[in-house]
């Protein structure tokens, strides 16, 4: 129906009235658009990049433009492969959207955007994911609607295929020229950024997550994932003195704990003084294989850890549990936080971050209590050895104040954002050391219950997975690349206690044990010692990372 004469009036007047700006909608080129669309992100997205590269007061001006068109020239050319007339707008739409979300976090919390750590946003949970996010990421989102709204405004130019494709080979000729001549001005200053500080490449933003994700999707493609591949199919252990009680060992693979705040490794506070009151034994110089959970988790039950670090070959094969199962001893992983990672794929896994208990459950988490609840009655049952894998939510951040009961809030003013960087650095360490006392608390409750269990002689074994980083040099939370993590990231604590009847059956000479503690360890001793520990032989075996085995007497014949 058409419309009427006063419609149509009214229409030119409102077009008449209307200022220029919006009613030209000018045409570009898509080679145009994408140009501009990169010099948008190295001037608004790469501020942590040019803070850690440009930091000397008498800055090479030179060498900074020089970067400038390499990043630009890097962006355009990735853009200049993929991009198409037809879907550039929303494909870029959604670019400077996630970019701008990306620059906000590595802003705020320090965070280097490479593959271990696209891993760990993609196997992020629900819950995980949804204490990260505030209204403090809608400021970022709001900048980015001005480009956007931009984007949107402009229309492309149309051309025939052939004329377009040779247009675009000649844009990407052009950058590739301009990368060149650029690097080749500054070469000596380029080729010592890439030789002694590699891990800035992963603040140069989108380009280090678009390149991260195409890495992990490429080394884990979606869908179905053939089997883990078999190791330690020849384990056995060895034959136990008739009429002896079955073995229990708990292994606490703690989350996110730090050895500097640990009360038994000396630090001022006495965040563990349920465990100083105990018998247990303290290992003050461990090293974490990672500065992440998805890092850490499958390389400490792994044979080939931080010494012989291969992560696809890690990810790829069975863990130390599979190891065990092969030998005979019964596995249990009991989990209060996002899974295994792998470590118990087709084993027994009890995922209790979903109870219902009210006491201990707030319908979002649970707190780690929840573990002990049932343990005795979770076991399988059956003669022999078993071994139990505690995951707890630990000192998962950024929301600490959450990992802990009011009862266990000693040291206030405690910092109640997630968005760490609005709260001065003592009300995070505040809230950061009241729950380590909630899982020291957690430690002996458990070391209490397996002092009372008739049916098992009883052991324990503490380990965080990584550390956190809590404003020291700009850095929150973990996840830092390995070769630069800083030292609150990689160094963790550890913690054992054995019963008496345990130590007797495993032939362990306590007092050399304490002795041994002191000397420096890491997670790549966790594999052997376990091993030796429950006799179990297996050319996987490595008596020289085995943290026991100058301390246990040899088997009678």
């Amino acid at each position: 129906m058409s419309a009427s004469p006063l419609e149509a009036g009214l229409r030119r007047n409102a077009r008449s009235v209307a200022p220029t700006w919006l009613r030209q909608r000018p045409i570009v080129a898509s080679e145009t658009l994408l140009l501009a669309v990169s010099l948008y992100f190295t001037l608004f997205s790469n501020g942590q990049f040019w803070r850690n590269v440009i930091v000397a007061p008498a800055v090479q001006w030179k060498f900074a433009a020089a970067l400038f068109v390499i990043i630009t020239a890097v962006h355009a050319l990735l853009l200049g492969l993929v991009v198409h007339r037809r879907y550039a707008r929303p494909l870029l739409a959604v670019l400077i959207l996630v970019t701008a979300v990306a620059t906000y976090y590595m802003g705020s919390y320090g965070v280097y955007l490479d593959s271990d750590m696209l891993r760990n946003i993609l196997h992020t949970d629900r819950k995980e994911s949804s204490e990260l996010l505030s209204w403090h990421v809608l400021m970022p989102l709001l900048f980015a609607s001005l480009p956007i709204a931009l984007l949107w405004r402009v229309r492309l130019r149309e051309r025939p295929w052939r004329r377009a494709l040779a247009i675009r080979a000649g844009f990407l000729a052009a950058l590739l020229l301009a990368f060149t001549g650029a690097a080749m001005l500054s070469f000596q200053d380029l080729s010592s950024l890439i030789r002694n500080r590699r891990e800035v490449r992963y603040l140069v933003t989108p380009a280090n997550y678009l390149v991260s994700l195409a890495r992990v999707v490429t080394a884990s493609p979606p869908g179905s994932r053939p089997a883990k591949t078999p190791i330690g199919q020849d384990a056995r252990q060895l034959p136990q003195a008739a009429g002896r009680k079955p073995r229990l060992l708990v292994l606490v693979v703690g989350e996110t704990a730090r050895a500097r705040n640990w009360g038994l490794n000396g630090y001022a506070r006495q965040t563990t003084p349920e465990l100083a009151r105990l018998d247990v034994i303290n290992f003050p110089d461990v090293t974490a294989c990672g500065s992440s959970t998805e890092v850490s988790l499958p390389c400490m039950f792994s044979p080939y850890g931080r010494h012989d670090y291969d992560q696809k070959k890690i990810r790829d094969h069975q863990s130390l549990l599979h190891v065990l199962e092969y030998a005979g001893i019964h596995t249990l992983w009991r989990d209060n936080q996002s899974g295994c990672k792998g470590v118990c794929e087709g084993l027994a896994i009890q995922q209790l971050d979903d109870a219902r208990d009210p006491a201990l459950c707030n319908g979002k988490r649970c707190l780690d209590e929840i573990l002990l609840r049932g343990l005795e009655t979770a076991l399988p049952a059956g003669p022999g050895d078993r071994v139990v894998v505690l995951h707890p939510l630990g000192n998962h951040g950024p929301n600490y104040f959450e990992r802990y009961p009011a009862a266990f809030g000693r040291y206030s003013p405690v910092c109640e954002s997630s968005d760490l960087g609005a709260c001065d650095r003592q009300s995070i360490v505040n809230a950061y050391d009241n729950a380590l006392s909630y899982t020291d608390h957690v430690l002996a409750r458990l070391i209490g219950q397996l002092g009372r269990n008739a049916s098992y002689d009883t052991a324990m074994i503490y380990l965080s997975d990584h550390g956190e980083s809590l404003g020291e040099k700009g850095l929150y939370l973990h996840g830092v690349p390995y070769a630069i993590a800083p030292e609150e990231q990689t160094h963790v604590p550890m913690v054992m206690w054995l019963s008496p009847g345990f130590a007797a059956t495993s032939r362990l000479d306590v007092a050399c044990l304490r002795r041994e503690a002191v000397e420096p360890a890491s997670q790549d001793n966790l594999f052997p010692s376990v091993l030796g520990l429950l006799d179990v032989r297996t050319d996987l075996y490595d008596p020289d990372r085995d943290l026991f085995a100058g301390c246990r007497r040899p088997v009678k014949n």
